[in-house]
């Protein structure tokens, strides 16, 4: 369900590197995905790494990259690689994987 005055949904990916796991990380994703109404999960990788995928407003991704990337986030976040498509599945809310 797209909002009309801000264009169509977008998928975002992140893959956030840095000391992400075991630090409540995804539980800190997914309040301010939820806040900012988005849809998805963020899940462990084995390499170490979070990968958050947000679909919803263009405007809240963007605002999710920036918290993402920003400081007050648990752990530390080294980088953030982020990608944008067209959505390409339905999410019910945002959860932790």
């Amino acid at each position: 369900m797209s909002n009309p005055t801000s264009g169509p949904d977008v998928r975002l990916t992140a893959w956030v590197h840095g000391t992400v796991q075991g630090v409540g990380f995804r539980w800190w994703t997914r309040c301010r995905a939820l806040e900012l109404g988005l849809t998805g999960y963020a899940a462990n990788q084995p390499d170490g790494r979070v990968r958050v995928v947000a679909q919803g407003p263009r405007e809240a991704g963007e605002k999710l990259l920036q918290l993402l990337d920003g400081r007050g986030t648990p752990g530390r976040v080294d980088k953030v690689v982020a990608d944008w498509s067209a959505p390409t599945e339905q999410f019910d809310g945002f959860v932790e994987r």
